[in-house]
């Protein structure tokens, strides 16, 4: 049956109660039938690239591991890290680039394997605007928010393409405006993740939408991925292991089947977007997934191409290893 918006918003209240100040160690707590009874929070409420969650939460993947799993809507990567740093849940769905700041800053948590390999991050506009590569952004005006990864690396990704931050008018709105924005001709484009955003403002607009992907213009930073607090891994690394696998498996599997993984999403999630929306979401970031070896799998490379990025544009200090924010030991399962 189909959980309630109430269901959810009592469920991550319960959560922030039993968390307390700093939270606790309850990760994984034993139900009566002996499963861990555990919970993830996405990035933001529930959308195409969530549909794997609930495809491996219907077909039993998480349950064949012993775990008994909530899915809860997240309010920005930035809010699932800290939940996952305070213990206000068991693992958590985010971005990479706010990973690593918020490692950076000291929060205790380490990323599991990012799955969107190629990045997401691009600018986005109306087909009727004619633009086909970075130089046609001259004379735009683009939509973006202050202090995420986006913002912060666009002015480089310009110059990298040729193109003088001058010749590009940068208008500062906030994330949950952008869409509106562009909907309404406040500006020419915006920063954004194509596969969520694209679809939404065409079933929105009726305007079909074309984007500029960061990855396809020389810039590539590592997607979201799944993150954990390191003295859970550190109490419990069956747990993660369990959890990985399950999580590998309804991703390759929803690969496969993305009208099974949409038909699991709609029937388990709540507030998600139309069906044919969840459609071209899923179908969008599929190829953003890692072209060998199971989804999570990282390497070192591409982890200290994101973490140079970062440092270099985007204010983080002190980089280190990449073994600093990601613990590659979990994905290698495979």
């Amino acid at each position: 049956m189909k959980r309630t918006a109430t269901t959810i918003l009592a469920t991550a209240a319960l959560l922030l109660t039993a968390a307390g100040c700093g939270g606790d160690d309850s990760a994984g707590k034993t139900g009566a039938d002996g499963s861990k009874q555990v919970t993830l929070t996405l990035n933001w409420v529930p959308y195409g690239e969530h549909a794997p969650f609930y495809y491996g939460l219907q077909k039993g993947y998480y349950s064949a591991e012993g775990i008994d799993l909530k899915i809860l809507p997240g309010n920005g990567s930035g809010n699932t890290v800290k939940q996952v740093a305070q213990k206000q849940t068991d693992f958590g769905w985010a971005d990479s680039p706010v990973l690593l700041k918020s490692v950076a800053s000291g929060m205790p948590v380490r990323s599991l394997g990012a799955y969107l390999e190629k990045g997401p991050s691009s600018v986005e506009f109306f087909t009727e605007e004619g633009i086909k590569t970075p130089a046609d952004l001259k004379g735009k005006t683009v939509g973006g928010t202050p202090g995420d990864a986006l913002y912060a690396t666009f002015p480089a990704w310009l110059e990298k393409n040729g193109v003088k931050q001058s010749d590009v008018k940068v208008v500062n709105v906030d994330a949950a405006g952008k869409i509106a924005a562009l909907a309404e001709g406040k500006v020419d484009a915006i920063m954004g993740f194509f596969h969520d955003q694209a679809p939404t403002i065409e079933s929105k607009t009726g305007k079909k939408v074309d984007v500029l992907l960061f990855a396809d213009y020389g810039m590539n930073l590592l997607g979201t991925g799944l993150i954990a607090n390191t003295q859970t891994l550190q109490k419990d690394p069956e747990l993660a292991r369990k959890f990985v696998r399950a999580t590998q498996k309804s991703w390759a599997d929803a690969a496969r089947d993305p009208a099974g993984a949409v038909g699991a999403m709609t029937a388990l999630a709540e507030n998600e977007p139309a069906p044919e929306v969840l459609t071209k979401q899923l179908t969008l970031v599929l190829p953003l997934l890692g072209s060998e070896g199971p989804a999570g799998v990282n390497t070192e490379a591409q982890w200290t191409e994101t973490i140079d990025l970062m440092s270099r544009y985007a204010e983080l200090k002190d980089p280190g290893a990449p073994k600093a924010y990601w613990d590659s030991s979990y994905a290698a399962q495979g």
